[in-house]
């Protein structure tokens, strides 16, 4: 009989599941919070920025870049990455933050979207999780295995790309597709023998009984984007306030790497993460990210991912990535293949 592992499920992580899902693909409604910064009703623009808990209105408060404004902002907070993405293409939303394929699976729906800003951090949270106690030691033995994802997440990809880098493919493991929360609770009872999932998820599990098998460190780009509504481009002064949010949100991933400690408070209260766990996460991973340009390097990598979930007949027909990308606030960032940041050998 195979054996099943039993892992202590943390209660905190559950509600994790529908705060955190940058990177998932999954479905799922706004929350509908909004907030307001900026100089009030008499502001001649209102940029409307969607954004996700913890997300970028905590990292621009905590870093005080959300002082001096001479625009509004109307914040909305959403639960994941492709609502996101779909209030964008209504028009709800003029920006909004996301993880590496909901760009992909919006530009196959053919989403009016345009991807303007970039930032590149360590993939190291992105991780192929297994009980401390499985027999499993190298991606090579998943061969019949089961294992959890979320479908259309980053994640999903860093597990197909570490199984064709161990010489396999899809096809010859058990894929069950979970969004996090149920993957939680399978991974636990054992029901499953290996978890792909991403920060702060992997920061958490480690601390509850878990082991990476691999990361995608070298695997996945490590990328993540800002995207726009076209329509919000157009307008002139719009696209002025753009411009000095993505400057702003550029000091502020600045700042975070330089007082990981307020951050990981900071991040912790927004979310109900554990203090210890928000700061594993930003050493980890979320403290690491530069800002870069979305280059044809960048282009290139998202259209590898797009390619591949196209074969796996995940997204429809062929996605070119490059015509929903927008350069022109480039300005003189560095190349999207600047290293990510370290905080030493044991971040």
């Amino acid at each position: 009989m195979r054996r099943r592992h039993s892992l202590p499920l943390p209660a905190s992580l559950i509600p994790l599941a529908l705060v955190l899902s940058a990177c998932g693909g999954g479905s799922a409604a706004d929350t509908g919070a909004t907030s307001e910064d900026g100089p009030g009703s008499g502001a001649e623009v209102t940029l409307n920025v969607g954004d996700q808990k913890g997300g970028s209105e905590s990292l621009l408060r905590a870093a005080g870049e959300l002082e001096n404004l001479d625009y509004r902002i109307k914040w909305s907070t959403f639960t994941s990455g492709p609502p996101l993405l779909e209030a964008v293409n209504a028009k709800a939303v003029d920006i909004g933050g996301v993880g590496n394929t909901p760009p992909v699976f919006a530009a196959a729906a053919k989403s009016k979207i345009s991807v303007l800003g970039a930032t590149h951090g360590s993939s190291k949270g992105e991780a192929i999780l297994v009980p401390k106690d499985s027999s499993l030691r190298s991606p090579a033995e998943l061969r019949g295995k089961k294992i959890a994802v979320a479908q259309g997440s980053s994640a999903h990809f860093q597990l197909i790309a570490s199984l064709q880098q161990a010489g396999l493919t899809p096809s010859d493991v058990q894929i069950t597709l979970l969004q996090p929360a149920d993957a939680l609770a399978a991974f636990n009872s054992g029901k499953v023998d290996a978890w792909a999932v991403w920060d702060p998820y992997t920061s958490q599990v480690l601390r509850s009984g878990a082991r990476i098998l691999t990361s995608g460190e070298g695997i996945v780009n490590g990328l993540g984007f800002q995207v726009a509504a076209p329509a919000a481009l157009a307008d002139g002064a719009k696209s002025k306030a753009v411009a000095d949010y993505l400057q702003r949100l550029q000091r502020a991933q600045d700042w975070v790497f330089k007082h990981p400690e307020e951050w990981a408070k900071v991040w912790s209260k927004e979310t109900g993460l554990p203090y210890e766990v928000a700061f594993d996460a930003v050493k980890r991973s979320t403290g690491t990210r530069v800002t870069v340009a979305v280059d044809d390097a960048a282009v290139a990598s998202e259209q590898k991912i797009a390619d591949t979930f196209t074969e796996l007949k995940l997204i429809p027909g062929k996605v070119v990535f490059k015509d929903f990308v927008d350069a022109r606030f480039n300005r003189d960032l560095p190349p999207s293949t600047t290293p990510a940041r370290s905080y030493g050998k044991d971040s």
